[in-house]
């Protein structure tokens, strides 16, 4: 069986790459499993200065393959996202990783591909990328950190214009809003990143690791806790709304959702 999530050692980067590409990438248990495992590897290992993670094949991710992660999430609530590793992707239910992650991104790049990307800590996107927030649209909201970061990561109205409509945007919006940092032709997406990442791992990795350590407590302090516990406490009531039902039938039965407000 191959795996979720390839984890490759070049120097001093870890390339950690999510490999399902027959499902768009989309994120099953095992695959969240592997990634906050790789997360770890990056955390622990001290040849590891610099993780890189993308996508193989033509996409980025669909985001959460619902059929198999909803039952999961409704039993055991947000921090499923998050693995049975020691450190949160997301930077959100556990502690984030101490060291740099470098995003790149192409393709079909939805949901908790946004998430991951607020909370890397720079993001190199291919120039046909297409971001969505799909969650209100399936009857539920996000619940991997869009809601808490967004909004001071990329201004008010920027956040409310992708969260709370749901609809979708390309390279360039994401670049004017900072959640991309750079823009690069497709194909080129993961050689770039592995170049920024390199020389960061060329840098003293005590001194890369104080740097973001000290920017994370003006960026993450006790309001995105505080976020982050409102989160845990209202998700379970919409996971069990009617809207939640409907729009995971929508999804399935790849039509548009009728929501009702209950």
């Amino acid at each position: 069986m191959s795996p979720r999530v390839t984890v490759e050692q070049r120097g001093h980067v870890l390339l950690i790459g999510v490999n399902r590409p027959e499902k768009r990438n989309a994120w099953d248990r095992r695959t969240i499993e592997e990634v906050g495992l790789a997360y770890d590897r990056l955390a622990e290992d001290p040849e590891a200065r610099v993780a890189v993670v993308y996508g193989h094949g033509d996409h980025f991710s669909a985001g959460l393959d619902l059929a198999d992660v909803w039952p999961a999430i409704q039993d055991e609530g947000p921090g499923t996202l998050s693995g049975g590793g020691s450190y949160d992707p997301f930077g959100l239910w556990k502690p984030p990783v101490p060291k740099p992650v470098v995003l790149a991104v192409q393709g079909i790049a939805f949901t908790l591909s946004i998430e991951l990307a607020l909370a890397s800590d720079i993001v190199v996107g291919a120039n046909d990328v297409r971001f969505r927030q799909l969650e209100i649209g399936r009857g539920i909201m996000p619940f991997g950190g869009a809601t808490v970061r967004a909004t001071t990561q990329l201004g008010w109205g920027n956040a409310m214009r992708f969260l709370l409509t749901g609809e979708e945007f390309g390279a360039d919006e994401a670049h004017r809003i900072g959640l991309v940092q750079e823009v690069v032709e497709p194909g080129r997406q993961l050689d770039r990143a592995i170049e920024l990442a390199e020389v960061i791992a060329a840098q003293a990795p005590l001194g890369v690791q104080a740097s973001l350590a000290n920017a994370r407590v003006v960026q993450r302090r006790e309001n995105e806790q505080a976020a982050a516990e409102h989160l845990r406490e209202a998700l379970p009531g919409i996971l069990a709304s009617e809207d939640a039902a409907e729009g995971l039938q929508s999804f399935v039965e790849r039509r548009p959702a009728r929501f009702t407000g209950r």
